[in-house]
């Protein structure tokens, strides 16, 4: 890849040259050129690709709304994209549970169940549900962030259940879940 500095005929160029080119520039002033894209008149989108655009289109949405949030702010300081970009990145990104520690808990009110969450911006919240042999819930509710990654949920109740279900959620809303069973 070349790169020109201090180039005056290129300096803040943008648009399309010709029927052949595509000019523009990125956030730090750097001019971007690329092969006008093509396409057939007659093209019919598949199904796969129509989902697509969909999900491009929510990601869309997602990017102008959260595009002011400090933690994009933050997070687009350190790279070379925008916060726009950010957002629409950790739209289609969802988080990942880890691992389920459950090693403080022996069915006892007042224990811990430890949750390792983890997103590419921030995990946003952490439930734990518990549940009895049958799939009942017996208790459920929020995790408390810790600063390594792992989040803290405190019993209410005593009663043992056989299952925990570990739900993740990030800022645009998209939740992943692990399940430990005894």
């Amino acid at each position: 890849m070349a790169k020109v500095r201090n180039n005056i005929v290129m300096k803040g160029l943008s648009g399309s040259l010709g029927d052949q080119l595509v000019l523009k520039q990125d956030k730090f002033g750097r001019t971007i050129v690329a092969v006008k894209p093509t396409y057939s008149e007659n093209h019919v989108f598949s199904d796969a690709q129509k989902a697509q655009q969909d999900r491009f289109r929510m990601a869309i949405q997602y990017g102008r709304s959260a595009k002011t949030l400090p933690v994009y702010a933050e997070q687009a300081a350190r790279t070379k994209l925008s916060t726009y970009n950010l957002a629409m990145a950790d739209w289609f990104n969802a988080p990942e549970v880890v691992s389920v520690d459950a090693s403080a808990w022996s069915g006892q009110a007042g224990e811990t169940i430890r949750v390792q969450a983890m997103d590419d911006t921030k995990v946003a919240g952490v439930s734990v549900s518990i549940q009895n042999g049958s799939g009942a819930e017996l208790e459920h509710g929020d995790a408390v962030e810790g600063t390594d990654g792992w989040w803290t949920y405190t019993t209410q109740m005593a009663g043992a259940g056989t299952k925990i279900v570990a739900r993740a959620v990030d800022l645009p809303g998209h939740a992943a879940e692990l399940v430990w069973e005894d």
